[in-house]
């Protein structure tokens, strides 16, 4: 327990901003999420981990020194994303130190999932949100053109003839890309017991969340056509959210169609059916 209460307070500072910046950035709501799920995974396998024997590994010492490092390097370099995650680095490390290794391999999906507690770092955040821009003002353009209307579009701004729609960072997808990534390995979890079809799952979410999104924009174009005020404020947030449990609503029914296949094939095999 103390090992806890010191690697809180050597990250006290870092912890801080993280979730001041959960608080403050909408790519990062799920953030809360995180390790609030993980805490209720290992909590649910507790009695599988009492019946372990721990067997401490000093390998933990090592990453544990490893993680320390990291975070002095990615403090004094104002490199945050380091900063940040060498708390998890040091977590594994402290585990792995008084429990070993047969501990950490049952925990390591919670753990994981620690991972979405942390923003993306800015230059990869940068080199993914201006494709996902580009790719969906092209979308756009293309449908709005099949639907007569009539549009142009220069980079990521659509020319229409109501107004100018900026497809900005806020509506590249990326946000809806980070949370679904994060719904598809809890829901997978929850409600399926093959470890493989949580990467299934997780790999659907790329083109399910991108297509969303495209299609917000689109609409969001249509319904400039019909009023401009439609296309910005509380109701370009509320079409975002439904678009969002429609892309989550598709990610279940992937789910159910790749169980349906995995079940057919396993019966004209003739073995047994996973539930």
């Amino acid at each position: 327990m103390w090992f806890g209460g010191l690697l809180i307070a050597c990250y006290a500072p870092v912890l801080y901003f993280l979730v001041k910046q959960w608080a403050t950035d909408e790519d990062m709501g799920h953030g809360f999420f995180a390790p609030a799920i993980a805490g209720y995974i290992i909590w649910q396998r507790r009695a599988d981990l009492s019946r372990m024997t721990p067997e401490p590994s000093n390998w933990g010492l090592l990453i544990i020194l490893w993680s320390a490092v990291q975070l002095m390097l990615g403090t004094l370099g104002a490199e945050i994303f380091l900063a940040r995650t060498s708390f998890l680095i040091a977590l594994v490390g402290v585990i792995l130190y008084l429990c070993g290794w047969k501990i950490l391999r049952a925990i390591a999906f919670p753990l994981s999932l620690l991972l979405f507690m942390f923003p993306l770092p800015a230059i990869i955040y940068a080199r993914i949100t201006l494709p996902l821009q580009l790719f969906a003002s092209q979308v756009a353009e293309m449908i709005l053109g099949w639907l007569g209307i009539p549009v142009l579009r220069d980079g990521n701004v659509l020319e229409l003839a109501s107004q100018k729609l900026s497809v900005v960072e806020a509506c590249s997808g990326i946000r809806s890309l980070l949370s679904l990534s994060f719904l598809s390995l809890t829901y997978a979890y929850f409600f399926d017991k093959k470890v493989w079809m949580r990467w299934v799952l997780l790999a659907a979410t790329i083109p399910i969340a991108i297509a969303a999104n495209a299609i917000r924009v689109t609409l969001t174009g249509v319904l400039s056509e019909i009023r401009t005020d439609l296309a910005q404020g509380f109701f370009h947030l509320l079409e975002g959210w439904v678009l969002f449990l429609v892309a989550l609503l598709l990610l279940v029914a992937f789910h159910q169609l790749v169980n349906r296949v995995y079940n057919h094939f396993h019966r004209s095999q003739g073995g047994s059916v996973a539930v």
